[in-house]
């Protein structure tokens, strides 16, 4: 489930697949999810992000016929973008650790990134439009970071055009 605030927030709340079973087994709720240590006491994991801008509408949606789903957002000042879900566990890995590595690198804005996007450290989330600046990086700093990722920059590059192809 997705949701937006006049914040210029996206929240996710992230349901398990058997969350309906349950329901049917304990309609009333009574079940104390703390007492089976999944989440942290948590009953289900909610995320919040910045975006920057107030989101208006929210469509999940497939852009091409076959293709995965993603969820596409609209703002008040006619920005659209997409968030997808990544199905490996391997490029969780990757972009995250992309992402980190994009991080050290001067802000884009002047502002600690981390402080722009969240309030709270943002947890399973990655920034993509932070991992796109890649390309725009000089040469030796896209080798240095390759060389910490393990690959090449030209690796790099179609791992990042992989998932933009995802999508559109």
């Amino acid at each position: 489930m997705a949701g937006a605030d006049k914040f210029g927030n996206i929240c996710f709340v992230r349901l398990p697949q058997d969350v309906s079973d349950e329901v049917e087994e304990d309609p009333t709720g009574g079940k104390i999810k703390w007492e089976q240590g999944k989440l942290n006491g948590a009953p289900n994991k909610v995320e919040e992000i910045y975006f920057g801008d107030v989101v208006t509408c929210l469509q999940k949606t497939s852009l091409i016929p076959g293709g995965g789903q993603c969820i596409i957002y609209g703002t008040v000042m006619g920005s659209l973008g997409d968030l997808l879900a990544f199905t490996s566990r391997d490029d969780v890995d990757f972009f995250s650790h992309l992402e980190m590595h994009m991080r050290q690198e001067p802000p884009l804005c002047g502002r600690d990134h981390m402080a722009y996007r969240s309030y709270f450290p943002v947890k399973d989330v990655i920034d993509g439009d932070l991992c796109e600046q890649f390309p725009t990086l000089p040469m030796d700093l896209q080798r240095k970071i390759a060389d910490e990722l393990d690959r090449t920059p030209a690796e790099i590059l179609k791992k990042l055009e992989e998932v933009r192809n995802k999508i559109i």
